[in-house]
């Protein structure tokens, strides 16, 4: 018996020695390794998680944290690397992140019930490729059919795609499991009746940011928050700048000559305007909106700016 004990420990110490030794040589070769081609990086990868299943010794959950940092380095360097000023959030398949699938899809396999990685995976897919994102959600709701928020992210790339139908349906879903929050069966009604307002929009990222299970999801909810807000704000402009138009025949020379008409409109999110100590008007990211008097047009600063260019 202490003989199957000590074969035990010293297999054990044998595996984490060569984690360690990889993951330390992995390190050497990434300081020391040579000027690589261009997408070099996108080479498929070998190491499948469905091959390292029920093989890797209690390991899984390290394993399935590994692939998950890597998808999230993986994308951040190829945010970093673009050539692109401006980066579409809508739309990332210029960038060629096709192994952020199979990074995403290796976590789940051998961590089931990671749920940051599908919500993840939700939030970013989509702009890369939406069968991808349904495929991951619904494989995370079969792996964990009473997680309520795995509908909630379902129905989400739903809505992402224009699918309405298929959003409430999802949404109509995960209101019937047990805890699930009554805003759920809100969502299944506001996905029937008003599907692409940005109402819809606002009471999807409001949850996101209130119940995301990773910081990376919050943060992006919190933004596209931000970038309603800044919609609203610049339909409002532009009906002031066209008004002080009619009125006199001309664009404003600047944000002052039209503050006294924005005092009038009501913003559908209840915010107030802002503006700097120049009186410019600034968005909700506290960058300086500009003003296009050719056009006699609202731009975003997108120098400055956090909000997403649209």
């Amino acid at each position: 018996m202490k003989s199957n004990r000590i074969k035990t420990s010293v297999l054990i110490g044998v595996v984490l020695l060569g984690f360690s030794a990889i993951f330390g040589l992995s390190r050497f070769l990434e300081i020391n390794r040579p000027p690589l081609p261009e997408g070099y990086a996108d080479t498929d990868s070998a190491l499948q998680g469905a091959n390292l299943k029920g093989y890797a010794l209690g390991f899984e959950g390290l394993i399935a944290d590994w692939y998950w940092m890597q998808s999230l380095q993986y994308i951040g360097d190829k945010l970093v690397k673009s050539s692109d000023t401006n980066i579409n959030i809508d739309n990332l398949q210029n960038l060629n992140p096709r192994l952020l699938y199979p990074y995403l899809d290796n976590a789940t396999t051998l961590d089931p019930k990671f749920t940051a990685v599908y919500e993840y995976g939700a939030n970013v897919l989509p702009a890369i490729d939406p069968e991808k994102a349904v495929a991951l959600t619904e494989k995370g709701i079969a792996d964990n059919p009473d997680n309520w928020r795995l509908y909630h992210y379902l129905g989400y790339t739903h809505w992402k795609l224009k699918n309405y139908e298929k959003a409430a349906e999802s949404y109509d879903k995960g209101s019937a499991i047990k805890d699930a929050p009554a805003w759920m069966k809100l969502m299944r009604a506001k996905m029937k009746s008003e599907g692409g307002s940005r109402e819809t929009a606002r009471s999807i990222y409001t949850q996101m940011s209130e119940s995301a299970a990773d910081q990376q999801t919050k943060e992006s909810a919190a933004l596209r928050l931000l970038e309603l807000d800044s919609l609203d704000e610049r339909d409002a402009i532009r009906s002031a700048l066209k008004t002080f138009r009619d009125k006199t025949n001309r664009c404003a020379n600047g944000w002052s000559e039209i503050l006294p008409l924005l005092k009038n409109i009501k913003l559908p999110s209840g915010k107030d305007f802002r503006v700097d100590n120049a009186f410019n008007l600034i968005d909700p990211s506290g960058a300086a909106y500009i003003l296009d008097k050719e056009i006699c047009e609202v731009k975003l600063d997108l120098q400055t700016t956090k909000i997403p260019a649209r």
